[in-house]
């Protein structure tokens, strides 16, 4: 399953938004360092069920949206220095390593300081917090590099192709590979083989963007002055208020209102149930949905999968003329696949030994046989043919 990972300082809001994206148990108080270990929990990516298209009841979605679950963990907050132990640091940049993608969380209200300590809002300047989150991930990384660079170097004997090999088995834990490493190199236009210390942090730099794609999250909008906010909007920041979305999911269990994450807006369903403060706490969430098109927790996750990492949703099921698994239900399955992937992609997706046994793949729309060669499409309805049962 896609993981992706909290980050951010102290007192940003990550664990509001973790409690809100996913209704797990977080501590959430208005200090640094609220959260030591990392909170692990399950939030879910958005997009259309095909059983309105179908005319055939799923039970797997409400009112026509699915939901694809994908791990999402907050980790201990960043303090400068990190890379070299300060603060949680060394605990922090671990929890990263098997994350596929980051969403970094910035108090947009600039109520923050560096470290997290409350400051007036509009004290501190969130954009230096984007700026010293890459570098703390950049050295840490380096780090890594530069206490196996002596015995990595004398292995490759000069030849690039070893050279990539041994940094990508170096960094294996990060998830990265040797292309992952010939890119980056590119990127940073330095030679390896022949790389100084600023050459390799360039690189360090580079492997990191790759590697931990990540997407800023301008969370407190709600508390943001407006001059912050203009700065903001042409940073290509996604906004969002971790506080109101956790607002609405409770408000929604509760049966106050009708709301289904990701949502422009809600409707009340119990207004006399409704006490005057929730009323005006219900109307103010409104306002900044009203403004940015939600409250931004599900269109930033939703952003994360679909742009930065390229998935699109496919629906594996057993009979194509049912749209169902063995048992009868209907398209019970939903696999985040890449962009460009193919039904045996899939295959190894649903079972590694399906993938083994692959034959064939049937579009159950339209009944017809795929070549192995087909570029899978979002919401394409696939039966797996496959000598493992």
């Amino acid at each position: 399953m896609i993981t992706l990972a909290l980050a951010g300082k102290p007192n940003c809001g990550k664990s509001t938004f973790f409690r809100a994206a996913t209704m797990a148990p977080a501590e959430i108080a208005n200090y640094p360092f609220t959260t030591i270990n990392a909170n692990v929990g399950v939030a879910y990516f958005r997009t259309v069920c095909p059983c309105r298209e179908l005319g055939i009841p799923c039970g797997s979605c409400q009112d026509g949206v699915r939901f694809v679950p994908v791990n999402l963990v907050d980790v201990a907050g960043l303090v400068p220095d990190a890379h070299k132990g300060r603060g949680l640091g060394n605990q922090f940049l671990d929890n990263l390593r098997q994350a596929d993608a980051i969403l970094h969380i910035v108090d947009a209200s600039g109520s923050t300081d560096s470290e997290g300590n409350p400051l007036d809002p509009g004290a501190h300047d969130p954009r230096k917090d984007v700026v010293f989150l890459e570098y703390e991930m950049t050295m840490w990384i380096y780090g890594i590099i530069e206490k196996h660079w002596g015995k990595v170097n004398r292995q490759a004997q000069s030849k690039t192709a070893l050279l990539h090999r041994g940094i990508a088995e170096v960094l294996t834990g990060l998830k990265i590979t040797p292309e992952d490493v010939r890119d980056a190199e590119a990127a940073a236009g330095i030679d390896l083989i022949h790389a100084d210390t600023d050459g390799l942090i360039r690189f360090s730099r580079e492997i990191t963007r790759i590697s931990k794609p990540m997407v800023i999250v301008g969370n407190k909008v709600d508390q943001a002055p407006d001059a912050i906010l203009q700065a903001l909007k042409c940073e290509g920041y996604i906004f969002a208020s971790a506080a109101g979305e956790l607002a609405l999911r409770n408000a929604a269990q509760a049966n106050l209102i009708r709301y289904i994450p990701g949502d422009p807006g809600f409707t009340l369903v119990a207004e006399q149930a409704l006490s005057a403060p929730q009323k005006a706490g219900l109307a103010k969430i409104a306002a900044v949905m009203q403004a940015w098109g939600g409250t931004g927790v599900q269109q930033a996750i939703d952003h994360t999968i679909r742009q930065l990492l390229g998935l699109i949703v496919v629906f594996p099921v057993e009979d194509e003329h049912k749209f169902s698994d063995s048992r009868g239900r209907v398209l019970p399955d939903a696999f985040l696949v890449k962009k460009g992937a193919g039904p045996r992609d899939l295959a190894f997706l649903v079972h590694t030994d399906i993938g083994k046994g692959f034959l064939y793949a049937i579009d159950a729309r339209t009944k017809m046989r795929v070549k192995d060669t087909h570029e899978l499409n979002d919401g394409d309805i696939i039966r797996i043919v496959s000598t493992a049962k």
